[in-house]
């Protein structure tokens, strides 16, 4: 009899373990947050241990522009998408703005086009300096384009964006204080132990409090502005969003793969 027992509770403990690593291999990266105020959807990944990739173009050679239709390319080889956003900007045929890599190819070159505006309104990827994220073998990374260009690390995706948030742990010094631009905006930062944090707010925020947010809240020493406006998007079934973009679709995509 006590050997049963001592057998039913072996069999009890291993099988919590195991559904405590079913748990942690399908726990959800989003949460909702809120700093000072604004209400944010904040996604963790650890690069190395998270399939997070750069989409822009299915199997037709067309863009997906809608979450769903990746869903649906991801789901047709046996996997999930369990998040999606915005991976930066993009032109009017849904091409990426700037520096493109995916699957260790670059499909678009960067942009170092210089813009200059009389009336003094630069359009965001331009506003200086403008930066790249890109993950590597094992990490990931932000640099300013001219560091990037002049480094060129080898990496599997990158995507081109601007402007930077936050440059080594210091906010970009161009945004200002109570600035009244206040929209909706998506981001990405490396942040403490090299995770990368996505951060969509659902509230209008202007730059510098949206790049305090990275630096003082999710501690990421590099932050990148991904999109603001009608082009912040989320895809995550587990908060029930799957966001269209008011421009017609969206270009490049960072899709998280389960």
């Amino acid at each position: 009899m006590t050997c049963l027992k001592h057998g039913v509770f072996a069999a009890a403990i291993m099988l919590a373990a195991t559904m405590t690593s079913l748990h942690q291999a399908h726990a959800q990266p989003c949460e909702q947050e809120s700093f000072e105020e604004a209400k944010y959807v904040i996604c963790t990944l650890e690069p190395g241990k998270a399939d997070l990739r750069l989409f822009w173009k299915n199997v037709d050679g067309a863009p997906y522009r809608a979450f769903s239709s990746l869903a649906e390319a991801v789901r047709a080889e046996g996997r999930t998408l369990t998040f999606a956003v915005n991976a930066g900007m993009y032109r009017a045929d849904f091409s990426p703005m700037g520096l493109y890599v995916e699957n260790n190819r670059e499909l678009q070159p960067a942009n170092t086009t210089k813009a200059e505006s009389s009336t003094g309104q630069v359009p965001n990827f331009y506003k200086k300096p403008n930066g790249v994220f890109f993950l590597g073998e094992a990490s990931a990374g932000i640099f300013p384009t001219d560091e990037f260009l002049k480094r060129r690390p080898k990496v599997r995706f990158a995507t081109q964006s601007g402007p930077m948030l936050v440059i080594a742990n210091k906010l970009n010094p161009i945004f200002i204080v109570g600035s009244t631009d206040r929209t909706r905006r998506s981001g990405v930062g490396v942040c403490e132990g090299g995770a990368v944090r996505f951060a969509i707010s659902e509230d209008g925020v202007n730059f510098h409090d949206f790049a305090r947010l990275f630096r003082d809240h999710l501690k990421c020493a590099d932050a990148l502005f991904l999109d603001g406006g009608r082009g912040v998007g989320l895809y995550n079934p587990a908060m029930g969003r799957n966001d269209w973009s008011w421009h017609g679709g969206y270009g490049p995509i960072f899709g998280f793969i389960q």
